[in-house]
């Protein structure tokens, strides 16, 4: 996270239309992307500032469009509001002197969210959130949102990415990321036969890992879906199996000891269960490609952390050398047990959604 005084971003605080009082300002660290603070008035959590990065969202105009397109629709009696607090300038964000984008937003105070989980109520929660955040956005209109990221989860492209990174990769990276090359090659096979031309494209999250799930923090409800960067033109199973690499397995991200990493079935079952309650807009060709969803997508953030690793880690944060390969390793050790519980997944799935 780039460093920023408690002065400077109270001074940037200052462009946007809110009180202007002194702010206390805590960063949030999760985030492998933007920097992100949490501003207090006193003790009380009042907005989220974050600085968007431009160098890997190059379209913010068009990232903050499809934001304030989708928010037009996010607001339920089951699903919590998040509002744009505009700047001074009347824009959707902010753009410093130094050329950087800020955006401000309301906090949900009371809120918490997961890195993973081992409780199959937050499961349940997670799974019934998402398919209501899909839901509410059946009535949005696909040309009113633009493409942020192209061909974000294109197969074929992130192949390509990969290949080209092992052409110019140090030699002593080829060797010690020798078995994630091999495995990637193996599963590239099967994935690149996917046929997605059938199922119908919606406005889609895009990275709904666990913990961009807001939940109350007194009664574990899920509250609404974080972080939209990625929101845009997509298929359902990239939300589905997003979800699922991050709620199924109770291991880190980048977990190096492989025997914690897991596909928990009773997770998986109530995730599928809360999905259940909002999933009439799904249709059966969606419904019979989940599972595929459960292991595209683990494999897809293995690939693209494989291929940041061989490129010398330009687009991931890390916090030490090998964490890309680390970070593919574990997405990888899961898509093997995706791939391993496939049947599975369509019995279950079958059962509950059809």
């Amino acid at each position: 996270m780039s460093t920023y005084s408690n002065k400077q971003l109270n001074e940037l605080l200052g462009q946007f239309s809110v009180p202007q009082i002194k702010y206390l300002i805590k960063p949030l660290t999760d985030g492998l992307i933007n920097d992100t603070f949490l501003i207090y008035d006193g003790s009380t959590p009042l907005y989220i500032l974050q600085r968007v990065n431009h160098l890997v969202f190059t379209d913010v105009e068009g990232l903050m469009n499809n934001i304030q397109q989708a928010f037009k629709y996010l607001e339920d009696n089951d699903y919590s509001k998040i509002t744009l607090v505009s700047p001074k300038t009347g824009q959707s964000h902010y753009i410093s002197p130094a050329g950087d984008h800020w955006r401000l937003m309301t906090f949900i105070d009371g809120s918490t969210a997961y890195n993973t989980t081992e409780d199959t109520r937050i499961a349940f929660e997670a799974g019934r959130i998402i398919s209501k955040f899909n839901s509410l956005l059946q009535q949005a209109d696909l040309n009113d949102y633009v493409d942020t990221i192209p061909r974000f989860h294109d197969i074929t492209l992130r192949q390509d990415q990969f290949k080209s990174a092992l052409k110019t990769a140090a030699p002593e990276k080829l060797e010690i990321a020798e078995k994630a090359i091999v495995f990637t090659n193996e599963v590239l096979e099967k994935l690149t036969a996917l046929n997605l031309e059938e199922l119908p494209v919606r406005v889609c999250h895009n990275d709904t890992k666990l913990n961009n799930i807001l939940f109350s923090r007194e009664t574990n409800k899920a509250l609404c879906l974080i972080d939209l960067d990625t929101l845009m033109k997509g298929y359902f199973l990239y939300d589905f199996g997003d979800a699922v690499r991050t709620i199924a397995n109770t291991a880190a991200e980048d977990e190096q000891d492989h025997n914690k990493i897991i596909f928990d079935k009773d997770l998986f079952e109530g995730f599928i269960d809360g999905l259940a309650v909002n999933s009439s807009f799904l249709t059966k060709p969606e419904i019979e490609t989940l599972p595929w969803g459960a292991v595209l997508m683990p494999f897809l953030h293995g690939i693209r952390a494989l291929t940041d690793y061989l490129n010398n880690n330009v687009y991931y944060k890390v916090a030490y050398e090998n964490q890309n390969l680390d970070r593919s390793l574990s997405l990888y050790n899961f898509t093997q047990k995706a791939l391993n519980h496939i049947d599975y997944m369509e019995n279950v799935i079958t059962q509950k959604l059809s």
